[in-house]
């Protein structure tokens, strides 16, 4: 079934000036951006000037809630629930966009400092699915937090801000590379050998007296300058959580500016409109919920991840805090919920045709995807939600005349994946993965189109509004 190109909604002189505002809005905030912590911090910023109260204050002021408040919980800096109550008891369930904002990356080990060869570098360990040998020879930037033992937290962002210095990955010159490039892709660069270059001058002799005489004289000189600006020390990197991301703003993409080229569209793409769909709501039918997750790209573990209790614990608190609570009116008002896994899909690519089948992929410029199952194989790791559901939802987005298509993750038997979708129905909860098309999927720089970017927009809004 051929869907129509989303861009023939919007001709030039009419609408189409909404899609690039919200585009660009988009694009500043994947600039800004890079971790989990900063996309938190972010949208907890915007939260409260959007009225949204913490659910933390509301519980120490004993506050009762009631239809139209807005409330956020905020998960260690790593996660956010964002709340709008509805006119209906909690109970009669919530309309939930559920989005991760992990991305794949690097990550400093705890014990990352070393000098190499009269260089100083950083060991790091790849987090979720990457192809290495993508993230050699690219502009790297630090991104992350480290905590010192006096309590104190201090926040690392070096390679992203004018005048910045940047790091970088080596990889070995074409000349003398015969045997790397008969190597597999998979093992032409090894995890290990994803070490950061960040320095190469040695420490002055007329420095410190207990320095001078140091045999790693590079690290030392690298320790020196961080010391000086961050007051840390060695041992500090033990809690740290430092992330290396690529380095540079998300930048418009085509000579038409019809797409845009970032680090982490996967998922801050469909994390970015399900936040703004529920700032947007003002006294929904139904509570109206935006669930923004960690650690989704390493199999949802962890306190910050879904399969932990936070999600749970935040609606039996708000539940409380509206007097409806009990354990059953909790069970029940997770049961009757339904959920737009709000998560991205592989867009068709015309140089890589052979992996998918044109029938059933996602396309740039068609609108909002939904994917009734992901999984791998015969469907394994699957939530594939029921027909009903999907029908119900056909009925809202061409209501409100969204542009959308369906697709699944490749031809069967080509690979696999999975989303944070079948945790949510662990619940008995109605639950379809919905977001957008990506090129270069985990790619440290990927690919998205605006139109489809705004639909998604359009779509949540449909659904938080329309779902009963």
């Amino acid at each position: 079934m051929e869907r129509m190109n989303a861009w023939e909604k919007y001709p030039e002189g009419g609408k189409r000036k909404e899609v690039f505002d919200f585009a660009e809005n988009y694009r500043k905030f994947l600039s800004e951006c890079k971790t989990e912590r900063e996309c938190v911090a972010r949208f907890e910023k915007d939260a409260k000037a959007a009225g949204f109260r913490n659910l933390e204050e509301i519980i120490a002021d004993g506050t009762k809630l009631k239809a139209g408040d807005r409330v956020y919980a905020n998960n260690m800096g790593k996660g956010l629930a964002l709340l709008v109550i509805g006119k209906k008891s909690m109970e009669c369930g919530m309309n939930i966009l559920g989005a991760h904002i992990d991305s794949p990356r690097m990550d400093l080990k705890q014990d990352p400092l070393y000098e190499d060869s009269d260089f100083a570098l950083l060991d790091t360990h790849y987090y979720g699915g990457i192809k290495k040998y993508q993230w050699v020879t690219l502009p790297l930037a630090l991104h992350g937090v480290i905590a010192k033992k006096d309590g104190t937290v201090v926040s690392v962002n070096i390679g992203d801000k004018p005048g910045d210095p940047v790091f970088g990955v080596s990889d070995l010159l074409v000349h003398l590379a015969g045997e790397q490039l008969d190597k597999k892709a998979a093992k032409v660069i090894e995890g290990e050998n994803l070490d950061l270059i960040i320095g190469s001058i040695p420490l002055e002799k007329d420095d410190a007296d207990e320095k001078e005489n140091a045999k790693e004289k590079v690290k030392a000189n690298i320790m020196k300058i961080l010391t000086a600006e961050y007051g840390i020390e060695e041992e500090d990197f033990l809690s740290a959580e430092i992330e290396v991301v690529p380095a540079g703003d998300a930048r418009d993409y085509g000579f038409d500016r019809s797409m845009i080229m970032g680090y982490g569209h996967d998922d801050r793409v469909c994390a970015y409109p399900s936040f703004e769909a529920v700032a947007a709501m003002k006294e929904p039918e139904i509570t109206s919920v935006c669930l923004l997750v960690d650690k989704e790209e390493i199999g949802s573990v962890g306190a910050s991840g879904m399969e932990s209790r936070f999600f749970e614990n935040t609606v039996a608190e708000v539940m409380n805090a509206v007097g409806v609570y009990s354990e059953l009116a909790l069970r029940r008002a997770l049961r009757n919920s339904s959920v737009l896994s709000s998560d991205v899909s592989a867009a068709f690519d015309p140089n890589f045709p052979s992996v998918m089948t044109k029938r059933n992929a996602a396309y740039f410029g068609r609108g909002l995807v939904f994917n009734k199952y992901t999984g791998a194989r015969g469907k394994s790791g699957s939530n594939d939600a029921n027909a009903e559901y999907v029908g119900a939802l056909r009925a809202i987005m061409d209501k409100n005349e969204v542009a959308f298509q369906t697709a699944e993750l490749g031809k069967v038997d080509q690979g696999g994946g999975g989303t944070i979708a079948y945790i949510l129905a662990n619940y008995g909860m109605r639950v379809i993965d919905s977001g957008v098309p990506v090129l270069n999927m985990h790619a440290p720089w990927e690919i998205i189109s605006k139109v489809d970017l705004y639909e998604a927009y359009r779509g949540y809004i449909a659904f938080l509004k329309e779902q009963e």
